[in-house]
């Protein structure tokens, strides 16, 4: 059963707070308005399911909160912190150490090794190169990798390269982890052996976890589910622990 909502635990000081998010595309006759107005709170330990359909603006939404694109109005906050007043080298570093990343696209460089390719968070990070293998090969040791290190990803199954891409989702110690439709690319069984990574990770690391889909049985695994239409939330479900 999911755990119980941070929410609903006491817990009232969100690690992400979205206030009246609009965000628009083009001018004029060519204007697309994407977001039309979002507001709610994401607490720390939760996991959140961001459900709808293509088009919905759950992607524009997902990008929003990870800082990799800003509204056109209204205001997202980290932790407290306006992100709009982050700029430059101050953004990347919020982003790259809050938060980690889990594609359906993967997004490995296919030449590079596995090794190679979880380490670059902290080459892009500056840590130093003995520290970045040390914590790259206890990342793939955590996700069952660790003897496919050497070997290079274009010869890596649909499996193991998103379990590569969740080892480098992990190697700065992220706050929150995106997961972007994680399972879109992977036969069934596969896919449940990485949704359930995902969520221990979340409910033994404390993770926070935000999963973009249109897949009602992996949304239906998280503490909350925002549905969301044509630019609107129209439902913030709840899932309360038996």
């Amino acid at each position: 059963m999911p755990r119980q909502s941070a929410i609903l635990d006491g817990m009232d000081t969100p690690i992400i707070r979205v206030t009246d998010v609009h965000k628009s595309y083009g001018r004029g006759p060519n204007r697309f308005d994407a977001l039309k107005g979002v507001s709610f709170d994401i607490f720390e330990g939760e996991s959140i399911a961001i459900i709808g359909k293509s088009g919905s603006g759950k992607s524009t939404l997902m990008h929003i909160l990870a800082l990799l694109d800003a509204p056109t109005s209204g205001n997202v906050e980290l932790e407290g912190v306006d992100t709009s007043t982050l700029k430059g080298t101050n953004l990347n570093r919020a982003r790259n150490k809050t938060f980690g990343f889990v594609f359906q696209q993967f997004f490995l460089t296919a030449n590079a090794s596995v090794l190679e390719n979880v380490m670059l968070p902290m080459k892009i990070a500056g840590i130093r190169r003995s520290e970045r293998k040390q914590r790259a090969l206890a990342a793939l040791e955590e996700l069952e990798m660790a003897d496919k290190a050497s070997s290079k990803a274009l010869n890596l199954s649909g499996g193991q390269k998103q379990r590569s891409v969740i080892a480098r989702a992990l190697v700065n110690n992220p706050r929150i982890i995106f997961a972007d439709e994680p399972t879109g690319n992977l036969d069934t069984t596969t896919g449940a052996v990485v949704e359930d990574i995902l969520f221990d990770l979340n409910r033994d690391n404390g993770i926070t976890l935000i999963v973009v889909t249109h897949d009602e049985e992996l949304a239906a695994r998280c503490d909350r589910r925002l549905y969301i239409r044509d630019g609107l939330l129209v439902n913030d479900t709840t899932e309360v622990a038996a």
